[in-house]
């Protein structure tokens, strides 16, 4: 499956962030009103995708939430972040 614009935008911000970036894998599901991408990072690297109090995850975001469309009839963009620590 070709990558799209969005999930390029998030390898982008992403990969500098991790220690392992070969364990990162963005999946797209697309359910009614909503397009999510969920990231799934090493169970190391969780920490810092999420930052400290959320910072890091709030900011990426902001940054690819804000990429979305302004049509009416265009599907929200959602970023979900795996986390396996729990």
């Amino acid at each position: 499956m070709a990558e799209t614009d969005i999930e390029s935008l998030i390898r982008s911000l992403v990969i500098p962030l991790l220690k392992q970036p070969q364990a990162l894998s963005i999946t797209q599901k697309g359910d009614g009103r909503y397009h999510r991408y969920i990231i799934d990072v090493a169970p190391n690297d969780v920490g810092r995708l999420i930052g400290r109090q959320g910072h890091v995850a709030a900011a990426l975001r902001t940054i690819v939430e804000g990429t979305q469309s302004r049509r009416a009839n265009s599907k929200r963009v959602r970023l979900l972040i795996n986390d396996h620590r729990h």
